[in-house]
């Protein structure tokens, strides 16, 4: 269990953390502004991970594994919560998770076939716009309304882009099914 594990396994118990500050009336109004914290150093926690087992070798099955898991559901988890808290189109939400449903099983599909799918750079705007948006909507502050809905459409559009995109460039993962 190296340092990039435990940043993983840390961000996942970080989880249900967020969620009872962001829907429990655990703290009252300081509420939300631990969420947000607890939200920012998690995400963080995403980075920082990767980065140290890129930079030290200590890049490991289980990280490979759960690191983008972690990743789905803190973010996943963060957008229930703003669906509940009406800051967010459910409809959004359907869709986001969805292409993370699409991708999940798409990468299973090429494992099989001994084909490893990298993250791509759509990916990771994605990524970044949809932790973006999660942290403007939790502070929940009306002078930043516009801000927040184009944040939220750029994030949608790069997560339908980035879906196309691993599609697109790995369609012969899917050769056998025509």
């Amino acid at each position: 269990m190296n340092l990039p594990n435990k940043l993983t396994i840390f961000r996942v118990l970080l989880i249900p953390v967020f969620v009872v500050f962001m829907l429990g009336d655990v703290a009252g109004s300081a509420g939300k502004w631990i969420a947000l914290a607890v939200f920012i150093i998690a995400s963080l926690t995403d980075l920082l991970d990767g980065k140290i087992a890129r930079k030290y070798n200590l890049v490991t099955n289980f990280g490979k594994f759960m690191d983008p898991l972690a990743d789905k559901l803190l973010v996943c988890s963060a957008l229930i919560c703003l669906v509940a808290l009406e800051r967010i189109p459910a409809w959004i939400v359907i869709v986001i998770i969805a292409r993370e449903f699409i991708i999940s099983g798409f990468r299973l599909i090429a494992v099989e076939g001994g084909l490893v799918i990298a993250a791509s750079y759509w990916g990771k705007f994605k990524t970044t716009f949809q932790m973006v948006m999660v942290i403007l909507m939790i502070m929940d502050i009306p002078q930043l309304a516009i801000l927040t809905t184009i944040v939220m459409w750029i994030a949608l559009i790069l997560t339908v882009v980035s879906l196309i995109d691993y599609l697109w460039k790995n369609k012969q993962v899917l050769g056998d099914f025509k």
